[in-house]
């Protein structure tokens, strides 16, 4: 029958199918960005495949390594370390790393991810073995320094350039941590106690110097004070002596010019008799028998006292030169009044000169230096004088 299908034809024919689709899958192959593909021909090293599509020998060529050209990143475990003191740390690690030569990073090295781990736990080992703990854990940049060199000296021979090494971590032992712990808050709370020591000496200094200006002020006052009161109880006396000096004046003249005789003077004793009996001392009074005789002898006695009287005053009288103590009080107050403004625009100069220069804040303006300049109270002297000078006029 013209109309069957060979069977045999038709397996051929999916045959033949099947072998030119494995050969195109064989033949084409595609690398991607920023990788390289190591091609095998027979076994051996023929080329490498640059990113892109690429047409290989079916069965003879053959992509044995695609290899990653990006920087990478690797992580290590923590790994126990020993430094001089003998005190096993742990470090973690981290590398920074790239390919730059694809053809021996494959053929070079079988697993060269595991050989630069390998590599780095022993340039770990030999560098901490050289320090310290404390060495170990503030010169990080020195070690990480000293390992990228020997690790780019080893690996340039696999085709792989270290970037960076990074020391994640170096945990010392939980004992050397405790220690460690206590030594620094013992640092801690010894600059807290110089700090807080520091301020209370601060605080008593300030507290002593305003100690001493406030007693400074204090003196100044009580002196100033003592001047004031003395000026008074002066001028006070001085009012009470012109009183006295001027009724006694008065008097005088009444008395003189009344013109009084014998008879008035003796009046005038009689009358005193018993103002002279009151006093405390006169205990014991003798009255004579006769009181004519007596009163004989009290005119005799009298007539002897005011024979010593003169019968008219004589001369003219002048008053005392009067001094006006009001007008010193006026001009006291005005002085006193001057040296207030004085002191008052001193101040008013040191503030404006602190606003204009604040460092000038170091040498401290009390009161006491603004009033340095003002002028003492007047002395008593000069006043004292002319009223000792005025006294002999009375």
């Amino acid at each position: 029958m013209g109309n069957d299908v060979n069977p045999a034809g038709l397996i051929a024919l999916l045959i033949a199918i099947l072998a030119l689709a494995f050969f195109l899958g064989s033949a084409i192959r595609v690398i991607r960005q920023q990788r390289v593909g190591v091609v095998e021909r027979l076994g051996k090293f023929n080329r490498m495949l640059e990113p892109g599509p690429h047409l290989l020998v079916p069965i003879v060529d053959k992509v044995r390594y695609n290899i990653d050209m990006r920087e990478a990143v690797v992580p290590f475990p923590p790994q126990g370390v020993i430094t001089e003191d003998n005190l096993m740390v742990n470090i973690d690690s981290v590398i920074y790393f790239q390919v730059i030569d694809p053809v021996r990073a494959a053929y070079e090295a079988q697993d060269y991810i595991k050989a630069i781990e390998q590599l780095t736990m022993t340039t770990l080992r030999n560098i901490i073995g050289g320090l310290d703990l404390e060495q170990a854990l503030v010169s990080r940049e020195e070690i990480n320094q000293k390992l990228r060199v020997v690790l780019d000296e080893a690996t340039g021979k696999w085709g792989i350039k270290v970037n960076r090494v990074e020391l994640r971590a170096i945990d010392p032992p939980a004992t050397i941590r405790d220690a460690m712990e206590k030594g620094a808050r013992a640092e801690r709370d010894k600059r807290a106690a110089i700090l807080i020591a520091e301020g209370q000496r601060q605080s008593q200094i300030l507290s002593a110097g305003g100690d001493r200006e406030s007693a400074i002020l204090r003196a100044q006052g009580e002196r100033e004070s003592q001047v004031l009161r003395a000026q008074a109880d002066r001028q006070a006396q001085m009012l009470r002596a012109e009183g006295e000096a001027q009724a006694i004046t008065t008097v005088f003249n009444a008395i003189h010019a009344g013109q009084p005789d014998q008879a008035l003077l003796a009046y005038q004793y009689m009358q005193m008799l018993p103002s002279i009996a009151r006093g405390d001392a006169n205990k014991v009074w003798i009255v004579p028998s006769e009181l004519n005789k007596a009163l004989e002898g009290l005119g005799s006695a009298v007539s002897g006292i005011s024979s010593a009287i003169p019968a008219a005053a004589k001369g003219t009288f002048q008053a005392p030169e009067k001094i006006d103590v009001q007008a010193e009080i006026a001009t006291q107050k005005d002085e006193e009044a001057e040296a207030t403004e004085r002191t008052v625009q001193a101040a008013i100069a040191a503030a404006a000169e602190l606003e204009k220069n604040p460092l000038i804040g170091g040498r401290r303006t009390t009161p006491a230096s603004l009033s340095a300049g003002a002028p003492a109270a007047p002395q008593a002297d000069t006043v004292e004088g002319t009223a000792h000078e005025s006294t002999p006029g009375s």
